[in-house]
């Protein structure tokens, strides 16, 4: 077992190619976001990845975009469901985009189901993106190219 790849910094919030890679598979993440109160709050979520980066998706009225609006700082680690010791920890800011939601979410309900269409929407539920400005990238057992 090697250490983690270690990367702190603004300049150093890209992903590298394997961990892009690997964040393309369809494993689930843990957000944790933090209460008005200071206490983690953390959930299991889709994980998406393009061009701008790492991000999430989730329904105005739940805990995430409440705690996002208190407090921007989010953390979110993924790890290979076949090999505890291969995971992605991306840390940062997130910041709540509206516009592509519904689409992200039915992308993400293909990748995790194989479902064209996200089948649990509820009616009047507005989708945000949650975008992750990475300050800092952590991975362990990630090959590169």
């Amino acid at each position: 077992m090697t250490d983690a790849t270690r990367r702190p910094g603004p300049s150093d919030g890209d992903l590298t190619s394997g961990e892009r890679r690997f964040l393309e598979n369809p494993y689930v993440g843990v957000v944790t976001t933090l209460s008005p109160d200071g206490s983690p709050q953390s959930t299991v979520v889709w994980v998406d990845v393009d061009d701008n980066g790492v991000s999430i998706n989730t329904a105005y009225g739940r805990v995430k975009p409440r705690n996002l609006a208190h407090d921007p700082r989010i953390s979110l680690v993924v790890v290979d469901p076949g090999d505890p010791y291969r995971w992605v920890k991306v840390s940062g800011d997130g910041k709540l985009v509206n516009e592509g939601a519904d689409a992200q979410i039915d992308r993400l309900s293909k990748k995790y189901t194989g479902r064209d269409v996200y089948a649990s929407r509820q009616p009047g539920e507005q989708r945000v993106t949650v975008r992750i400005a990475a300050r800092r990238i952590l991975s362990r057992g990630i090959a590169e190219e």
